[in-house]
């Protein structure tokens, strides 16, 4: 038989050994929570990202859904750790867990049938709601909550459990990190979602440990925050600097990943990259020791701003652009959440600041994903941002009156007389040629970067320097601009009044006449011009396609202006498949273009994504089908899969031909539709027409690619014009 003190000594051995795990366990919970919750955002939306043409507005969404139901999940981890007994906290937090398993694995939910032609946004978020709404929620919280049961575990560093929150993030980005070089490579998507499903049953068990541990040390009397304690609200000042310092960096996470995914590429693997680094600033910098120095990051951020300004003017590797936006984002970030952690509260309010973290977080996402493309017909949530993101620079935050007179009020006068002076020459050589203009925003970006550095004229250039980019690219002088779901379409004027150019982001969509060189008004035929010119690849695909009597049914994926019906014959038949109702609506506007109304007043078009209405169209058999869908320099990767294009195959004839217009200037996508064609059983050939002039009048440079079912169907495209085959 022990004796009492063998006995006490022997609680108290367990009780410590239950301490030394505790953190161990904890660590582990928290570090799996957040994988599983991050690996769910590009899993299922993949899923989903088809149904809508690969939009990278489907992205945008997608981050504001996941961002207000991690607002949920902070709210329920606050309201439970703060009015229920921990006992009870537990118990509810496990049935909520089990519930959750009601609705594995993962799927797109089937009930909300096909996208609307508008209002994509609410269809979205509904799919979102009812496909993962309860497994995001039911792992949404479990940050902030296991971080308050930790601090009552007894643990000697419960005093300070702010580390989990870098565990949690070190999850997150983990999971990010293998996405797209593990599961996407490795896995299909059903089987994704059921090992998702095996990692939240062990998620579960690690809960019910972390509660018990928990439970034991209440049970036991070591710890000082009890049940009934309620820690005293944070102060309105304090919540107005969290949800500030939380709204730049979450609205700018969204803006730059949909300038990466508009220009680049809209594919998953893409837009993970700026969350990744997002999630990253909380492993390097909530800590009291940051992994990266401070004053390092403060002259990073307007010195990457400046950069950015001067990528815009001159066309460099896609990949230092992309660089220096990310890098200023990624030291944006640094500094915003820095100041969130410097200004962080005592453990028993941790569940209050995550909170308001996340409800800023949510405002920021709304905003550039939300309301931004209604408010603004360009991206100017953008600069609006970059603007506003010296605010929180320590030079400009603690700046004196004397400080402001001495540097800002100068800066500003010399802004404003610098714009003055540009709106009073609009449209004369000096400007239209860029001479004045250009040098002005080389000089006030340099300064921006640091030439002549001090943060507060830094700060005051930036948005001086936004509206004089704003003059240089037209959209002051007279350029349209219109924004759908889909993204921004510019209408603008070159060469001096002669054309009339569509624009999506970096692609060009048409261009047409509509005026002489000696500035008369053009009344001849309309000719379509740059990709779509006469003497060009993609017209060359319809000259040598046989000639029918009947008719030739063409069908065409990605309307633009319609330039591409000009090309055809008498007789010929063209279907239009397009994902955007405003692009259909300007392309129809014979007072903006007038390919449609002159070369194709009968065609038909049908709205919607290609996959999905081709799929539908199951008696449609076409001579003739080009895959013309550019979203500013990228391709949706899901038109060029296996499946789709056995898809296109389905709806061509036997001798029909199939044209992809493949001109990038990210990608080399030859041999990738090479492989696919190879592998589906058919025959190739393709062309590259690399010179160019800079004038629209003549062709521009394209890569084209065209697929057959059979080898005399591509007997016209010889090598002798331009046509081999294509690596692979």
């Amino acid at each position: 038989m022990q004796s009492a003190t063998e006995t006490g000594s022997s609680v108290q051995n367990s009780q410590s050994e239950t301490r030394k795990s505790a953190r161990i366990v904890f660590t582990l919970t928290v570090f799996t929570s957040a994988f599983l919750l991050f690996a769910i955002q590009p899993m299922f939306t993949k899923m989903v990202l088809p149904q809508l043409g690969g939009s990278p507005a489907v992205w945008s969404v997608a981050m504001v859904f996941f961002q207000a139901l991690l607002l949920l999940g902070y709210l329920y981890a606050h309201l439970s750790t703060r009015y229920l007994p921990t006992r009870v906290a537990v118990i509810l937090h496990i049935c909520l867990l089990l519930l959750t398993f009601i609705t594995l694995p993962i799927a797109v939910a089937s009930g909300l049938g096909k996208p609307p032609v508008e209002g994509q946004m609410f269809w979205l978020i509904g799919v979102f709601t009812f496909s993962v709404g309860l497994p995001f929620f039911a792992v949404a919280g479990n940050g902030p909550l296991l971080q308050a049961w930790f601090a009552r575990t007894g643990h000697r560093d419960a005093g300070n459990p702010y580390f989990l929150y870098a565990a949690s993030n070190l999850g997150s980005f983990a999971a990010l990190l293998l996405y797209p070089v593990l599961f996407e490579t490795t896995l299909r998507l059903p089987q994704q979602s059921t090992y998702w499903s095996t990692g939240f049953a062990f998620l579960t068990v690690l809960i019910g440990c972390s509660g018990t541990i928990m439970q034991l040390a209440q049970n036991a009397g070591t710890v000082k925050l009890q049940d009934a304690k309620i820690a005293e609200r944070l102060a309105l000042p304090m919540i107005a600097k969290y949800i500030w310092l939380s709204f730049i960096p979450s609205a700018l996470l969204v803006a730059v990943t949909a300038h990466i995914s508009t220009d680049v590429a809209s594919a998953p693997f893409m837009w993970i990259i700026p969350l990744a680094l997002f999630l990253l600033t909380f492993v390097l910098i909530f800590r009291d020791q940051p992994l990266v120095p401070m004053p390092v990051v403060l002259v990073a951020i307007p010195a990457m701003a400046g950069l950015t300004f001067i990528t815009k003017l001159f066309d460099f590797n896609i990949f230092f652009t992309l660089g220096t936006h990310l890098m200023f984002f990624f030291a944006s970030a640094l500094m915003y959440h820095h100041r969130l952690y410097v200004l962080r509260p005592k453990a028993e309010q941790l569940t209050q600041f995550y909170l308001w973290m996340s409800f800023g977080g949510v405002l920021g996402g709304i905003f550039s994903g939300l309301l931004a493309p209604y408010i603004f017909n360009s991206i100017l949530e953008y600069p609006i941002l970059v603007s506003l993101v010296m605010l929180a620079h320590p030079a400009v935050r603690g700046a004196s009156r004397k400080d402001v007179l001495q540097f800002m009020a100068p800066t500003a006068a010399l802004g404003f007389s610098a714009i003055g002076l540009v709106y009073m020459l609009q449209g004369t050589a000096l400007i239209e040629s860029g001479h004045l203009l250009v040098p002005m925003i080389i000089v006030a970006s340099f300064i921006v970067t640091g030439a002549f550095r001090h943060p507060l004229v830094q700060a005051s250039l930036i948005p001086f320097v936004f509206v004089l980019l704003a003059f240089k690219f037209g959209s002051v002088f007279g350029t349209v601009f219109e924004r759908s779901f889909y993204g921004v379409y510019r209408m603008s004027i070159h060469e001096n009044g002669q054309f009339r150019v569509l624009t999506h982001g970096t692609t060009i969509h048409g261009a047409m006449r509509i005026a002489n060189p000696d500035g008369t008004p053009y009344s001849g035929p309309v000719k379509p011009l740059s990709y779509y010119h006469s003497d060009g690849v993609l017209a060359e695909t319809l000259k040598r396609l046989p000639l029918n009597p009947a008719g030739r049914d063409i069908a065409i994926v990605g309307l633009g202006t319609g330039a591409q019906a000009c090309n055809g014959m008498a007789g010929d038949r063209f279907t239009y498949y397009e994902i955007d109702a405003l692009v259909a609506k300007i392309a129809l506007d014979a007072s903006k273009f007038r390919f449609m109304s002159e070369c194709a007043p009968n065609a038909k078009i049908i709205l919607g994504d290609a996959r999905l209405t081709l799929a539908d169209q199951t008696q449609a058999s076409y001579d003739y089908l080009l895959l013309d869908a550019f979203s500013s320099d990228s391709i949706p990767v899901h038109l060029l899969t296996r499946e789709a294009l056995a898809l296109y195959t389905a709806r061509l004839k036997d001798n029909g031909l199939l044209v992809i217009h493949i001109s990038n200037r990210n990608m080399e996508l030859q041999s990738v539709t090479a492989a696919l064609a190879r592998d589906a059983g058919l025959f190739i050939k393709g062309r590259i027409l690399a010179e160019a002039t800079g004038r629209f009048e003549d062709r521009f440079p394209s890569s084209v690619v065209v697929l057959a079912k059979k080898p005399e169907t591509l007997d016209a495209f010889t090598q002798q014009n331009g046509w081999d085959k294509p690596m692979n």
